[in-house]
């Protein structure tokens, strides 16, 4: 795979240029043009690009998913009520939505790959510390130390996706959508039988993921004095010269990217999938074992609704930048969402795999957004206004959801009510991801 994007760097290493207004819609889907700079990286910066995003990408969930397969043994051992844990559910939401928005600053002043170098270091510190910290708020502080380094991930994933390999979004979107899902599902599946492994213990199970991140921080390294990639605060125009690695000196202008209805409408779907999702982390384990189904059973269940989206998250990215409108594929996901809530209130454990599955389906959600993001601007800098607003602003709208399914959890004393609210907001979810799909640009909204 690696050899691939090498030998295709003549074609995706340097950044987009500004369209006019009259881009066609072939070049909309494509999520950019071809590169006009001779100039390129070499085979092994390529390889090291792409193996910083596949190894980045399978760090952006562990944190949540291995917290939500022991949280029973994590409220025991910190005496947290369904209040505060619900809490803890909505803690990744808020650092994402807070830290998120400070990602494009930040790789402006000193490079994207120097700031994705030092969230990943981040997130390994945080990992190691929670499970030691001895109470709920230092277990949250060290939580959030972790969820800050994946927030600047989330945001700048698609930012260098676009700027190193602009005609190849889909793709490259893909690749790491199914990395991350492949990461996520594997901190659900494998933390409690590596407890078990450990000793039984639920502190050095949660704190062996701190590993992992501390291999992404590597393939960065060698690539934190490249700043040719960041991202310029709005949409740009060349203006000559060339910078490290072929990317080439932007002069920003204006874009205000609050103007546009499609950044809403993708904020919005970012949001309402972004609540899916992280109740799905941090309850879904729980549903099934107050179901009666065996914590270990349970966690793999969760696994299973994660790695759905390793072969989905690889292949709807690839066939949603063919089409001219998405909306068609928000409504089949939502649709398996639906369906999959429908069975957890009916039958949670007799068919517990079958609910697995389609929630998992509906989970991927999230690699559609991201690639959407990449399609809804025709620049590397409006990609990364687009992806800070849409994922801050989403992130907020996510945060209430799992906290008030917690709350909701505790008061009823079951699971009814929580499971009606998943499929309440699963509605609008597919309305505003209708809209977003539609074959348009934030850069020709923003301009009317």
């Amino acid at each position: 795979m690696m050899d691939l994007m090498a030998s295709e760097e003549n074609r995706t290493t340097t950044p987009t240029t500004e369209r006019p207004p009259a881009a066609t819609t072939a070049q909309r889907k494509g999520g950019g043009v071809s590169p006009a700079s001779p100039a390129s990286p070499s085979v092994w910066t390529t390889r090291l690009v792409v193996a910083g995003i596949m190894l980045s990408a399978l760090n952006l969930r562990p944190a949540i998913t291995s917290a939500g397969a022991l949280l029973e043994e994590i409220r025991d051992g910190l005496g947290m009520s369904g209040g505060v844990a619900g809490l803890l559910t909505s803690v990744p939401p808020l650092c994402f939505a807070v830290f998120g928005g400070m990602a494009p600053r930040l790789a402006r002043r000193v490079g994207p790959a120097a700031v994705v170098c030092a969230g990943m270091a981040a997130i390994s510190a945080g990992l190691l510390i929670r499970p030691y910290a001895g109470s709920t708020p230092a277990f949250l502080a060290a939580s959030a130390l972790a969820l800050m380094g994946i927030a600047v991930g989330n945001v700048l994933m698609p930012v260098i996706v676009k700027r190193w390999f602009p005609d190849r979004v889909g793709s490259m979107t893909g690749l790491y959508s199914m990395a991350l899902a492949f990461g996520t599902s594997s901190a659900a599946a494998l933390t409690v039988p590596l407890t078990g492994a450990l000793g039984g213990n639920w502190q050095p199970g949660l704190a062996a993921w701190a590993a992992l991140a501390a291999l992404a921080v590597l393939p960065w390294l060698p690539l934190l004095r490249d700043r040719g990639t960041a991202p310029a605060p709005a949409a740009h125009e060349p203006v000559g010269g060339s910078a490290p690695d072929g990317a080439r000196e932007e002069r920003p202008t204006t874009l205000r990217v609050t103007r546009s209805r499609t950044a809403w409408a993708l904020a919005v779907f970012f949001g309402l999938q972004a609540t899916a999702a992280y109740i799905a982390m941090g309850w879904m384990a729980q549903i099934f074992r107050d179901a009666g189904v065996p914590a270990g059973q349970a966690g793999v269940l969760l696994a299973v609704t994660m790695v759905m989206g390793v072969p989905l998250a690889f292949v709807i990215p690839r066939v949603a930048s063919r089409l001219p409108h998405q909306g068609p594929i928000v409504l089949v996901l939502g649709a398996c969402g639906l369906a999959g809530y429908a069975g957890l209130y009916l039958a949670p454990a007799a068919g517990a795999w079958a609910w697995a599955v389609l929630i998992g389906v509906s989970n991927c959600a999230f690699p559609l957004a991201l690639t959407m993001v990449g399609m809804r601007a025709r620049t590397g800098a409006g990609v990364a206004q687009l992806s800070a607003f849409a994922q801050s602003t989403g992130y907020l709208i996510s945060i209430p959801g799992p906290l008030l399914v917690g709350v909701l959890y505790q008061g009823s004393g079951g699971w009814g009510l929580p499971i009606a609210l998943m499929s309440a907001l699963m509605v609008p979810q597919m309305a505003v991801g209708y809209l977003a799909g539609r074959d348009r640009t934030v850069e020709d909204e923003a301009a009317r």
